[in-house]
């Protein structure tokens, strides 16, 4: 092949991966600007290869596991929260919230799914959760979707330790924290990255290439992910989760093509 040929072709493929395009064989191009693959880097916060173990399908009853079973609605296609909860006995934290009960815990984990605060917009201090994390009911992490951003336990990153939920995100300096997450009575996309080894969290909104929120927090090894709220009610669709299974550390897990888990 000629000199000017290869120069060519270098030019031409160093111009497709600096505007961010990524083709595979057999599939459709994407922007990786608007979009991050679930098994590659999200950036600089949170970014490790997640694992190719993933859980979807999720929205019968059966695959869940609530803290008040008579609180929760299953229609078919999405997971609804219809009542607020109620506080539970010993530390301060989530009122309400259903863990996925279906499929491994899991280490790395990357959890995307559309959320939908069903609260009325006019209430400012509306909300829901993902869980991730999950050991018990007085251990976990979450993220706070909130329409508020100006009081602390408001539009955040969390840990519950045997202890009242103590926020972990970088955007919160005292007064403030990241822009609200949502403010309107509409589906979002959400998307939630953990790396177990590093501890980093990085959550994202409607495919924004750039976190809303980040932390890093290395105390839980492992666990389940749910759905919830604080206090309030809202709704999921769309759930898929991949990671790697807490059992598969240091197997070959992250080399196999992606498989399902029930």
């Amino acid at each position: 092949m000629r000199p000017a040929r290869v120069l060519h072709r270098f030019v031409s493929l160093s111009l497709v991966v600096a505007a961010g395009i990524v083709a595979v064989a057999g599939e459709r191009p994407y922007r990786a600007a608007a979009e991050v693959s679930p098994l590659s880097d999200a950036g600089r916060v949170a970014a490790c290869h997640i694992g190719r173990t993933r859980v979807s399908g999720v929205t019968a009853a059966s695959d869940w596991a609530p803290v008040t079973p008579s609180k929760w609605r299953f229609p078919g296609s999405e997971v609804v929260l219809a009542e607020a909860g109620t506080p539970q006995p010993g530390p301060r934290r989530p009122y309400e919230y259903a863990i996925l009960a279906r499929g491994p815990e899991f280490g790395s984990v990357q959890i995307d799914a559309e959320v939908r605060l069903d609260t009325p917009v006019q209430i400012t201090n509306r909300d829901v959760i993902i869980v991730f994390g999950y050991q018990s009911p007085t251990q976990f992490y979450y993220a706070h979707l909130s329409t508020d951003n100006t009081i602390y336990p408001h539009n955040g990153i969390f840990v519950v330790d045997n202890a009242d939920r103590l926020r972990l995100d970088d955007q919160w300096n005292g007064k403030v924290g990241a822009p609200p997450a949502i403010t309107d009575a509409e589906f979002h996309k959400v998307r939630v990255r953990r790396c177990a080894t590093t501890g980093e969290i990085a959550v994202y909104v409607d495919g924004a290439s750039t976190p809303l929120m980040t932390a890093t927090d290395k105390r839980f090894e492992a666990g389940r992910v749910g759905f919830g709220s604080f206090d309030n009610i809202g709704r999921m669709r769309g759930l898929t989760v991949t990671g790697t299974c807490h059992h598969d550390r240091g197997s070959s897990d992250d080399d196999q093509p992606p498989r399902d888990r029930t």
